[in-house]
């Protein structure tokens, strides 16, 4: 069987802007992809009804699926209803032990949006009670001993709530793999017309691009990279266990 490797987000695209491009070269060195959002992409829009946006996300996120090959685990609440508590948990840490992954990637543990932040908590505990049997998951699923390790992305803007950029512990190359990135971004298209309207950007796949091309810079080395932070070994795997930066080694510059 294949390792496996999820990556857990807030919102659809978010896993597109911030994570894809490491998730599409553990899929190169063999992994099985998985991909969740946690909300449903509700609050998204400018013009269509909660019902219609939800519907388009939801099939944006699935096209962006099918055209790497990757797993989808559809979304569990609503934009803005990601808040850290035992129902989210239970919902998520289920995902994770029907996956049984090696790898898991969240977002920032800092970052501009609290949706963003919450995620994060809920996946970090729910990958963390992955092997108590006595937590029960929503749907009850056997406790799994796999040891895992947790990846934390970089922020969207690539600075914290106040402003200050947050460094990573090491660059993923993603040149070789920015235009499928990007394709898999482009399937989201009724973010387009959001984000221009709620953040004003000119185009949310140029922006993905600047941050990628930013990322690179930073790294001295690569011409398009994501970032990564590793999240405590404690409770998770020996302390040596880096299956990332493992089987991405070619790929991979570790911050000096």
């Amino acid at each position: 069987m294949s390792k496996r490797a999820i990556a857990i987000s807030a919102h659809p695209d978010d896993i597109e802007l911030m994570m894809a491009g490491t998730l599409l070269l553990l899929k190169e060195t063999g992994y099985e992809i998985h991909y969740m959002t946690i909300a449903n992409g509700s609050c998204g829009t400018a013009v269509h009804t909660k019902e219609q946006i939800i519907e388009m996300r939801g099939r944006e996120s699935r096209n962006a699926c099918d055209y790497v090959g990757a797993i989808y685990h559809p979304p569990i609440c609503d934009d803005l209803e990601i808040y850290y508590d035992r129902i989210l948990v239970s919902k998520v840490s289920a995902v994770i032990r029907q996956v049984d992954p090696e790898i898991v990637l969240l977002q920032s543990p800092q970052d501009y949006m609290e949706d963003h932040m919450n995620s994060v908590r809920i996946g970090v505990t729910a990958t963390f009670c992955r092997n108590m049997q006595n937590f029960v998951t929503d749907p009850p699923t056997p406790a799994v001993e796999t040891d895992v390790a947790v990846y934390h992305a970089l922020p969207y803007g690539l600075k914290d709530q106040l402003r200050n950029t947050i460094h990573p512990d090491f660059f993923v190359d993603i040149s070789s793999v920015l235009k499928t990135k990007r394709e898999m971004l482009a399937c989201h298209k009724s973010q387009k017309e959001w984000l221009d309207h709620s953040q004003g950007l000119d185009s949310y796949l140029i922006t993905m691009e600047e941050m990628s091309a930013q990322v690179g810079e930073l790294s001295g080395k690569f011409n398009y990279a994501e970032g990564w932070r590793r999240h405590s070994h404690l409770g998770y795997g020996p302390e040596d266990f880096d299956p990332l930066t493992q089987a991405l080694a070619k790929y991979v510059r570790v911050k000096k």
